[in-house]
């Protein structure tokens, strides 16, 4: 015998999957009374309040870690997902976007020449090869522009503040992730409204 109580059960549970697929994987607040363990703000001061992270890169610590500024890395194991940010520079030389797993898997620098994403093929020297460049693609001082990596098998389709998305392609691109980070070189950075799906 059915009841109107089963009925609304399993109207309940099939809503579930719905509910949970809007639902981000991950998003951090900003939040200064919230702890992130996934998140670790590395090589400068950095400040965390009112839904921003900003950080000044400071010389001395330039210099310590070999030339590599302020980044924050979420530790935060993928496949498949999308990642959302949105950065506003103040006198950064560039901004670093960067998924890793065994090393390197995904990059994309944005600097005074526009963007250039990078991956990461297995060699001995470590060095990365060029999968696009759209020299149009810059940031604008002092406004926030906003990103998304959308990751899916070998394939990367990455939407950059206002223009057109591109979508770019490497073996590599399909490896297990383990961490992602935003990072930039000289000047401040903030970040804001961080999530992954």
């Amino acid at each position: 015998m059915t009841t109107p109580r089963f009925f609304a059960l399993l109207f309940s549970l099939a809503l579930s999957p719905i509910a949970l697929a809007d639902s981000p994987l991950f998003k951090d607040s900003f939040d200064a009374d919230t702890e992130v363990p996934q998140r670790r703000a590395m090589r400068g001061d950095w400040k965390i309040n009112d839904g921003v992270a900003t950080v000044t890169q400071n010389n001395e610590l330039y210099k310590k870690y070999k030339d590599h500024g302020p980044i924050i890395f979420y530790d935060l194991p993928t496949t498949d997902a999308t990642f959302r940010y949105a950065v506003k520079p103040e006198g950064c030389k560039s901004v670093v976007f960067t998924i890793n797993g065994d090393g390197h898997v995904f990059r994309f620098v944005t600097g005074e020449r526009g963007t250039n994403v990078r991956a990461f093929p297995p060699r001995d020297d470590h060095k990365s090869i060029s999968t696009a460049q759209k020299p149009e693609w810059l940031l604008t001082d002092c406004e926030w522009t906003t990103v998304e990596v959308e990751v899916d098998g070998e394939t990367v389709t990455v939407k950059f503040g206002e223009h057109e998305p591109i979508t770019v392609e490497h073996a590599t691109y399909a490896n297990k992730k383990t961490n992602f980070s935003i990072g930039h070189s000289f000047g401040t950075l903030s970040v804001r409204d961080v999530a992954v799906e």
